[in-house]
């Protein structure tokens, strides 16, 4: 006899991509958390990631934990499946989810403008926006009950983790299960911190970074102040290549500040001896988005300021802008972007340009390399992990090396004279830490921990380093590492 409820996996048990997990309540219904694409070299083909192995059948609704393609890229696949059931996530995630799936679909399905539009429009029709902190109740059955609630989870606007009661009508049993998302680290300057459940009877925890500790965060922005101070001296160009969700609107929040405190010291200063980097006019320095998409949700994002904490929405209420400032250039076309690539090259007028992708394997970011990469006044600054394999990581495999080093882009050979640089503390991820923090900041331990999302290596690292905590605190519990894709 079957017991229920029980979790299957459709994905992130071999990495840290493709998350997608199944509770099933009943005989006859389930509920789906995420379903997102395997990412990496070891994915699938594009083609195989337009399909779902899995039945459709009785899934009640799919909960979105936040809209990263690793989390909702097989959307699509789920849809062709037949699949019409609700897509349930938070209101923030509601707004941006339409422009991720609308990217995606371009890109890897058909950019055909009535084609796109009639997805987009299914899509939008699918999801239900759900407040945070209050429960939703989601299947009600002669045998089973189930309601959810969704928390803040620290990792981009409008993430959560998701707690499902379910209620078992014969014996009147409840059972709580937490699934994490991907939770935050802390000091995300736009986001409010994450608060652990109150319980959990089966906890299914992400790992992505469950065997290491990320680098001290606080001094991140004055690392990025130095590097663009370093940048105007040299008269050259930082190219930052960053992913168009989270990232680019932590980097855009951060660099306003910089500029707003170089405003006061230059209204403060009145010495006649200056500085030569204080001499720079950082008034004048351009800040170029050079991503549609990174335009569309960076609007979002400022539409959505009520998800704000407290730091920022201070900010907003000092009159400044901080993910709209006056120096902020969006460049939306093609031929846009080519002007600007040929304009920073040939001239010697220092601007920040931050473009896609984050891994330097293809968008716009690739442009500026190939016109750039060549001349050591400019300067590449990493604010993420590069994936081994991708131009990105070789690139910043030469960081600090002298001599001469060439790199493959679009097939052909480009010399690496640009300085390099990697600025540590940008990670989206809780670390060990974090994680623990999380599964020990209940009221009351839960029955089982459910490690997913992370390697193998990062898994183990967790489960040793949470059954280490827990026994310390003398408690038991199990904690299980899912096998199978």
């Amino acid at each position: 006899m079957t017991r229920y409820p029980f979790l299957s996996h459709h994905g992130a048990t071999r990495g840290v991509t493709g998350s997608c997990h199944q509770l099933h309540l009943d005989d006859y219904s389930s509920l789906l958390v995420d379903c997102g694409l395997e990412q990496g070299v070891d994915a699938p083909s594009q083609v195989d990631g337009q399909h779902v192995a899995f039945d459709v059948q009785g899934i009640a609704a799919l909960i979105v934990t936040h809209v990263h393609l690793d989390h909702v890229g097989r959307i699509p696949a789920l849809l062709a499946a037949g699949f019409r059931g609700p897509i349930l996530c938070s209101e923030p995630s509601a707004r941006l989810l339409p422009l991720v799936l609308e990217d995606a679909y371009r890109l890897g399905i058909s950019s055909e403008p009535a084609q796109v539009a009639r997805y987009i429009e299914h899509i939008q029709q699918l999801i239900v926006p759900l407040a945070f902190g209050q429960w939703h109740s989601l299947v009600e059955r002669e045998t089973v009950k189930c309601r959810i609630r969704l928390q803040r989870a620290g990792h981009l606007l409008g993430s959560a983790y998701v707690e499902c009661d379910v209620e078992d009508i014969g014996s009147g049993s409840d059972t709580r299960i937490v699934f994490s998302g991907d939770l935050g680290a802390p000091c995300n300057p736009l986001l409010r911190s994450v608060q652990p459940p109150e319980r959990a009877d089966i906890l299914v925890l992400e790992s992505t970074y469950g065997d290491r500790l990320h680098a001290d965060r606080s001094q991140r922005q004055q690392r990025l102040e130095a590097a663009i101070d370093r940048a105007l001296a040299d008269q050259g160009t930082i190219m930052i290549p960053a992913f168009s969700l989270g990232r680019t609107q932590e980097l855009l929040y951060e660099i306003e500040d910089i500029l707003y405190r170089k405003a006061l010291l230059k209204e403060e200063e009145g010495s006649p001896e200056v500085d030569p980097l204080q001499a720079i006019d950082w008034s004048q320095l351009p800040i170029i988005l050079d991503s549609p998409l990174a335009h569309r949700i960076t609007q979002a994002y400022r539409d959505l300021r009520e998800y704000w904490n407290d730091e920022a929405r201070q900010r907003l209420s000092q009159g400044r802008a901080p993910l709209g400032f006056r120096q902020l250039i969006s460049i939306d076309t093609h031929a846009r972007h080519q002007q600007v690539v040929n304009y920073l090259k040939s001239t010697g007028r220092p601007a920040i340009v931050i473009a896609g992708n984050g891994m330097c394997s293809g968008g716009r970011i690739v442009n500026y390399l190939k016109a750039m990469l060549g001349d050591p006044r400019h300067e590449v600054v990493f604010v993420g992990h590069q994936v081994k394999g991708t131009p990105g990581a070789v690139i910043q495999a030469t960081q600090g090396a002298g001599g001469f080093v060439k790199i493959d882009l679009d097939a052909q050979m480009y010399e690496v004279r640009a300085k390099v640089i990697t600025l540590e503390g940008y990670s989206g991820h809780a670390d060990q830490v974090g994680l623990v923090g999380f599964a020990l900041g209940m009221g009351q331990p839960p029955g089982e921990v459910v490690l997913v999302h992370g390697e193998e290596a990062a898994k183990r690292g967790l489960a040793v380093a949470l059954q280490r905590r827990y026994a310390q605190e003398g408690l038991e519990v199990k904690v299980t590492i899912p096998g199978g894709g």
